[in-house]
């Protein structure tokens, strides 16, 4: 069951009868769900179940086979680009620049989003994320845990309405995990829609208001 929703108020994503398949298998199945802006959703379910499927058709990267999704008020499929600039995806890929420095990565992205001194920006961001003293080094070298690090540097420097979080514990030692937290509870307190899908249900429930459980692609109660 979705929250209430504020009278006249635009859900930060709404879903109607949405279903998604892969050749002979349904990876979301006639999924209707609302969630209010401002809100943090713990999205839960076996490997398998939908829950990395659904991230990507929010941030558009797949359309869906039925029904439609809706994001900030904006068709994923018909508006697709405007619903891009308005949301950040973190994934099992992490999108960067390998010949790249730490510093490099953010402070292209700053000059694309036209955020100005880009360089002092990558900067205050490194060392929130925990990457200060690995500025200059080529991403190349970087551990799976760092590049996660990195990886959530770049959402927040894009600073989205609405962010997708699909396993951001995965790979961090457990100083990174503590940071990660922080960040995630910083987002939903700034009023940024968080969705997070983990399999840590604890630290799950410890930062999201609500809860969807899915079972081959269907919500059903955890």
């Amino acid at each position: 069951m979705s929250p209430p929703e504020a009278p006249g108020a635009t859900p930060a994503l709404q879903l109607d009868d949405v279903s998604k398949r892969y050749g002979r298998r349904w990876a979301l199945a006639r999924l209707s769900y609302a969630l209010p802006a401002g809100t943090s959703l713990l999205l839960t379910g076996h490997n398998g179940s939908g829950k990395t499927t659904l991230l990507r058709l929010l941030a558009t990267a797949i359309a869906p086979t039925h029904g439609k999704a809706r994001v900030l008020g904006l068709d994923c499929v018909q508006e697709r680009e405007q619903v891009r600039r308005r949301v950040g995806l973190l994934s099992h890929a992490s999108f960067l620049y390998e010949d790249l420095s730490a510093e490099q990565n953010l402070t292209v992205l700053a000059r694309l989003l036209g955020i100005p001194h880009a360089k002092d920006a990558a900067a205050q961001l490194l060392e929130r994320v925990g990457l200060t003293g690995r500025t200059v080094q080529p991403i190349r070298h970087f551990s799976a845990g760092m590049r996660k690090r990195l990886a959530i540097a770049r959402l927040l420097m894009k600073k989205p309405d609405l962010a997708l979080l699909d396993e951001p514990f995965g790979e961090l030692d457990p100083k990174g995990i503590e940071q990660m937290e922080k960040i995630i509870g910083e987002l939903a307190q700034s009023g940024t829609t968080v969705v997070l899908a983990t399999h840590l249900i604890e630290q799950g429930l410890t930062l999201c208001r609500e809860r969807l459980h899915l079972e081959n692609g269907r919500a059903v109660a955890p």
